[in-house]
């Protein structure tokens, strides 16, 4: 299969809910707007970020629906379908095919855990077999699935297995092995950087395309970090990559995504908490994040006029 390669920022959407924990997908259509707006390029849907792991099947259906929908053709829709269910998963990426989305996503089961590249590359291959028409990228993320396969191995094998394996969402921190998996076959697999802080690295290693959460409130800052790295500006590539730190670690002194969601409705747009077991900020907090946010500038630079 052959597929158009991801370029530029994905955005790792949040799924809006309601303040009792249901699904709020009115605010969608505004939230995709605004993405547009800051210059994303993609949209990934139902991962870590968008909480798959902790919505119904049912739900992760009308949220994908509902993220197409709203993009309408604009960017293409990756939708993540992983579960501990492999069957379960397969149903989802059927259903992202039929639904309008353009490319599928998965991570690997992880409460019955796989221990060889070949059982790795069997899940995967029966998930992707729901969605042929589409490409598919695996999502690795060690951190969360505690999958401790060769990731190289996996697409060595998988890329003869898997018709529709095109890529994969690497979401490490071990450039050596990004690098490795970006040169697999003379470069045949896209693989897309999936750590936020380390965009800079990730550049020099070669990358062209990311999939982050930060991305949803401060897009224009990454843009102007390529644009930097592009240009031969290591300088101010490096100045723009300290604030994605600075931010990153001022949002990560509090519950990331609940955090993450509180900036959300900061900037406008009431996507509620998350679901247990991350939960939601306080008032308190969320006030308390405001003040740190302001004291770094955040309010400021992550506008899309103030890096233009």
């Amino acid at each position: 299969m052959t597929s158009k390669r991801l370029n530029g920022l994905v955005a790792a959407t949040y799924t809006p809910l309601t303040a009792s924990g249901g699904l709020h997908l009115d605010v969608v259509p505004a939230l995709v707007d605004d993405l547009l707006a800051q210059g994303v390029t993609g949209m990934y849907v139902c991962g870590s970020t968008g909480e798959g792991m902790s919505l119904s099947s049912e739900e992760r259906r009308r949220v994908t629906e509902s993220y197409v929908a709203a993009a309408d053709g604009r960017i293409p829709v990756i939708v993540q379908v992983g579960h501990n269910s492999v069957r379960e998963a397969r149903d989802l990426a059927e259903h992202a095919q039929a639904a309008g989305a353009d490319i599928v996503s998965a991570t690997c089961p992880s409460y019955f855990p796989i221990n060889d590249a070949q059982t790795l590359v069997d899940c995967m291959n029966e998930i992707a077999g729901g969605a042929p028409k589409l490409p598919f990228y695996y999502y690795h993320i060690p951190v969360l699935t505690g999958s401790k396969i060769d990731i190289a191995e996996f697409m060595q094998i998988g890329g003869d297995a898997i018709a529709n394996l095109v890529g994969l969402k690497y979401t490490d921190t071990r450039l050596h092995e990004y690098q490795h998996c970006s040169e697999l076959q003379n470069g045949r697999f896209d693989v897309v950087w999936g750590c936020d802080e380390m965009m800079l690295g990730a550049l020099a290693t070669g990358a062209r395309s990311a999939i982050g959460s930060t991305y949803n409130i401060a897009a224009p800052l990454y843009n102007q970090l390529i644009e930097a790295f592009d240009s031969g500006d290591i300088k101010e590539a490096r100045r723009l990559q300290s604030l994605s730190a600075q931010m990153i670690r001022t949002i990560g002194r509090y519950p990331f995504h609940a955090a993450m969601k509180a900036v959300l409705a900061m900037k406008g747009f009431e996507v509620g908490g998350c679901r247990l077991p991350q939960g939601r900020l306080s008032d308190e907090d969320s006030a308390k994040l405001r003040v740190e946010l302001e004291g770094i500038g955040f309010f400021e630079w992550s506008r899309p006029a103030a890096m233009a």
